[in-house]
């Protein structure tokens, strides 16, 4: 959202480093949860003019978007019900994560940082930059 919404202190940074990834031809993704972001943000705040133009510019850069599936709410449920008290929605953009092996997360969001032993302890994420709004898109390494 820092991308295409109001400015804000992050979004040259956040377009920048989104640049910087499209050029390098790092492979992007994101969940579907994060469209929902888009959706529920820009009614409650009653912008739904820019719905579709966000949601597009989304998909303009991202390669895939993973669907949430049964096996990803159990997984957020069991995180969101830790000790580390991760929201409801960062919980299950890490089940996802986790089941599709996203080793970076491109996020302002510190809460990430509470996740047990950082981002090196979890299945190999690491935190490189800072938040990009609500749009936690992943960066993928190895296979593809």
């Amino acid at each position: 959202m820092s991308l295409v919404g109001a400015a804000h202190p992050n979004k040259t940074y956040a377009q920048l480093t989104l640049e910087r990834l499209v050029a390098t031809k790092e492979r992007l993704v994101c969940d579907a949860e994060v469209l929902q972001e888009i959706l529920h943000r820009y009614a409650a705040i009653e912008r739904r003019e820019v719905i579709g133009p966000a949601i597009q510019a989304l998909l303009g850069v991202i390669d895939e978007v993973f669907p949430i599936e049964r096996e990803d709410v159990l997984r957020a449920a069991a995180i969101v019900s830790g000790r580390e008290r991760q929201s409801a929605r960062d919980a299950l953009h890490l089940a996802v994560m986790e089941r599709y092996g996203v080793k970076t997360i491109f996020s302002f969001d510190g809460d990430y940082d509470r996740w047990p032993g950082g981002w090196n302890g979890f299945r190999g994420f690491e935190r490189t930059w800072g938040w990009i709004g609500r749009w936690s898109l992943g960066r993928w390494r190895g296979a593809f």
